[in-house]
């Protein structure tokens, strides 16, 4: 992503927890003296956030700072989330955090099982195929198996990773129950098909009509993803 910076990893929740956070993402606004200063929780208000900046740095230099924020220009996964018409929460697919998991019988925990799923309602998912759901993801056993999710939201993200030994996983996307057209993400074609090459977030779906309820699955043509987690723009 061209990110030229150092970027601290957490991966113990040392920081997370010191702050006692519960958010995600979660902009705390530290100044030059080391005291909180300000802090926003979820997306949006980002020129708000940059106006903060530039007023500590003010203060840190002893002048001012050009106040005009930065124009973005974001493309596919990056692009700003038409936030006006979200309303699918970020959704957590291991069971450590999962909420509004339908298939029959919830989720068995660390061992493989075959899953089937219903209809679900507007931001209700579920699991078919045989997985193995850990605290934090849930692996596919076994080929033909899929995830069912009803959102409402522009944009539907996925973050995925391939099997453990590092072999593509081939993917078909519906959109209630048809390929996506128009509505493909950049991680698509028009007919939905993709393929899982690496641990990342995919855009899988981005509408180009008016936004409304709709039905989205994705079935897995070889075993071994890993499914993580919905984000929604």
């Amino acid at each position: 992503l061209g990110v030229t910076y150092p970027v601290a990893i957490d991966n113990d929740y040392a920081i997370w927890n010191a702050f006692n956070n519960q958010y995600w993402p979660a902009h705390y606004f530290i100044d030059a003296e080391g005291r909180i200063r300000h802090h926003h929780f979820g997306e949006g208000e980002y020129a708000g956030s940059e106006h903060v900046i530039q007023q500590l740095l003010a203060e840190a230099n002893g002048k001012p700072v050009a106040s005009s924020v930065v124009e973005v220009k974001a493309t596919g996964a990056e692009a700003a989330a038409d936030m006006n018409d979200v309303q699918s929460p970020e959704t957590y697919i291991g069971y450590e955090r999962a909420e509004n998991f339908i298939s029959d019988g919830g989720a068995v925990q660390d061992a493989a099982h075959a899953y089937s799923v219903g209809t679900p309602e507007l931001n209700q998912w579920g699991l078919s195929g045989q997985w193995t759901v850990h605290g934090e993801e849930a692996t596919l056993d076994a080929a033909d198996g899929g995830i069912t999710y009803r959102f409402h939201a522009r944009d539907l993200h996925l973050v995925l990773g391939p099997s453990p030994d590092g072999k593509p996983v081939r993917f078909r996307v519906t959109v209630d129950g048809k390929a996506p057209g128009e509505d493909h993400g950049v991680d698509t074609d028009a007919d939905g098909n993709g393929t899982v090459g690496g641990q990342r977030l995919y855009q899988l779906v981005r509408q180009k009509g008016p936004v409304r309820d709709r039905t989205f699955e994705i079935r897995f043509l070889d075993p071994g993803v890993q499914a993580y987690s919905f984000t929604f723009g």
